[in-house]
């Protein structure tokens, strides 16, 4: 492709459309039509030479390849966030583009000459899509549509913000940009196309909230009212539609900022009301928040120990917060894992992160309905982990989850008290936790037991805030280092040991009938192999016949 001059970066007009008479750029626009009229309003005797001043783009070396595959006379353009993506010098995972007509057929054109993978998307949009698979086995998306509208001006003002109506022509590298998308791009401000963007299609709402977190951006003042007026329509929306927003927004940066923002437009009426009875529900010390306000600063502090300690390239060197350090020096060992453990997705359409930030979001979301006060004026809320973890399995059933995720998000919920007691007894009575206690953590969590180490690690800085002492932090540094080292490092010993014996030889062994003694013996001797009184099958054997003898009965 060739690159612009260095007159052009340089130019107020790069990136635009102008009209030059006598070597002077008279007129400029979004399109060169909206050049031309610009210019025939003060000259319209004269007639310019209309151009397109270029600019720098982050152009992906993928593309060269799709565009190879393009028939000669097909009039395509690349659309939406890649081109966006483009002009900010992020690459986009997935590309968007535009023909007159036949988008289903040029999809099939183009996977056939990329030895690519085809599906109809859209029958009715005339929408087809190629599914491409990178050199690193991630997929990329293809989507071929047709205009919607007459021409590809029509269909640029029907999307959703300003800075996704852009067109790149990919013969010529010149962009349409009716809406002067490139100035709100540079401005970081989201702008609705038109008065009926948000009310056309509501989901808008949640993406307009995930890109300004996702970008840094800000939502113009005007297409915030939008967003409030058209937030009673979202039940219109398919609920695979806002749940893929939703885990978009979880899975991004700026997750707290986003809920806020989406509980300030008033879409949680409509989407997760659940949420809105946390708001002013007071907690006793050592909270310093209500619980809707600790929740999201609880969001907040996940972020941080992810993005900070606990990324692969973090240098405990080049950080001045004493707490992060603590945590590279107690768990700092373990980031290829962790890296490992969130790579690992329960399902392809959504991160392991976004789960993780979906049960963070929901961890004491049954606070306000278990509250009560004791005699001395101290707040409880007794079962609001069990009461909590089903609330957030019918919240995850509703959005159409999997069965696999909804195992998770209630197994997070349900536990995420168990670290803190833990962490308690270790600070108070200097008492870690036994073996016997490590295995029954893990045997009831799982693998979403790393997830609730650094949950509570989250949860116990969102609780404290300022107020948290060294001991304290320390004290869940080192339950949260005694769990990792066993459960990454010493797994068949502690964590999961191997079988030395099974129902059918116990039942030979003992004169047993099948039934619920059985796997209560075998669930005792594995505790007992974790904590090392039991090493082989002799000793399992010896074991339960003396729990038989103690008064262990059929039933």
């Amino acid at each position: 492709m060739d690159k612009p001059s260095a007159e052009n970066l340089h130019s107020p007009y790069a990136g635009r459309w102008v009209a030059i008479v006598r070597g002077r750029v008279v007129a400029q626009g979004g399109t060169p039509e909206s050049a031309l009229r610009a210019s025939q309003a003060t000259r319209h005797k004269e007639k310019p030479e209309i151009k397109f001043m270029p600019l720098p783009l982050n152009f992906p070396p993928i593309l060269e390849k799709i565009i190879a595959a393009f028939p000669p006379e097909v009039d395509v353009h690349l659309v939406g966030g890649a081109v966006r993506d483009m002009l900010t010098n992020r690459l986009s995972p997935d590309f968007d583009f535009v023909v007159p007509s036949g988008g289903i057929s040029l999809a099939r054109t183009v996977a056939n000459s990329l030895n690519a993978d085809f599906m109809v998307l859209d029958d009715e949009r005339d929408t087809g899509r190629v599914i491409l698979t990178s050199e690193n086995q991630s997929l990329i998306y293809l989507d071929f549509a047709a205009y919607r509208g007459a021409t590809l001006e029509e269909d640029l003002r029907d999307r959703d913000f300003t800075i996704n109506a852009l067109a790149l022509n990919l013969r010529d590298i010149t962009i349409i940009d009716p809406l002067n998308g490139g100035a709100d791009i540079r401005a970081k401000v989201i702008r609705a196309c038109s008065p009926t963007s948000l009310s056309n299609d509501p989901v808008r709402i949640l993406r307009a909230v995930r890109q300004a977190a996702a970008f840094g951006f800000t939502i113009d003042k005007n297409t915030r009212e939008l967003m409030k007026q058209a937030a009673s329509q979202l039940g219109n929306v398919s609920i695979e539609r806002l749940r893929d927003e939703i885990f978009k927004m979880l899975g991004g940066p700026k997750a707290s900022a986003a809920i806020r923002a989406l509980e300030m437009l008033g879409v949680f009426p409509y989407l997760m009301p659940e949420l809105l009875k946390m708001k002013g529900v007071v907690q006793s010390p050592p909270h310093i928040h209500d619980v809707w306000t600790h929740t999201l600063t609880v969001l907040d502090q996940l972020d941080y120990l992810l993005t900070s300690s606990l990324r692969l390239d973090f240098d405990p060197e080049k950080t001045s917060d004493m707490f992060m350090g603590l945590v590279s020096l107690k768990i700092g060992r373990y980031r290829e894992q962790f890296a490992s453990h969130f790579a690992n997705v329960l399902n392809p359409n959504r991160s392991h992160r976004s789960l993780l930030f979906f049960a963070a979001l929901y961890h004491d979301v049954c606070k306000p309905e278990t509250k009560s006060v004791d005699e001395d004026g101290r707040i409880r809320f007794f079962d609001h982990d069990t009461k909590g973890a089903d609330a957030v399995a019918e919240r995850a059933r509703s959005l159409n989850l999997s069965n696999d995720e909804i195992e998770r998000l209630h197994k997070i919920v349900l536990h995420h008290m168990r670290i803190h007691f833990f962490a308690d007894r270790l600070e108070k009575e200097k008492q870690p936790p036994s073996r016997k206690a490590i295995y029954r953590f893990f045997r009831d969590s799982g693998a979403a037991g790393v997830d609730l180490v650094l949950l509570a690690l989250a949860d116990v800085r969102g609780t404290r805030g300022n107020d948290i002492t060294q001991d304290t932090w320390t004290a869940y540094l080192e339950i949260a280092r005694i769990l990792f080292e066993n459960y990454w490092e010493r797994p068949q010993e502690v964590v999961d040991p191997p079988r030395l014996i099974n129902g059918n030889d116990l039942m030979k062994e003992l004169q047993l009938k099948p039934g619920k003694i059985v796997g209560q013996l075998l669930e005792v001797i594995r505790e007992n192999q974790a904590a090392g009184k039991i090493t082989d099958r002799e000793q399992a054997l010896l074991f339960a016949r003396e729990e038989l003898t103690k008064g262990m009965s059929e039933t």
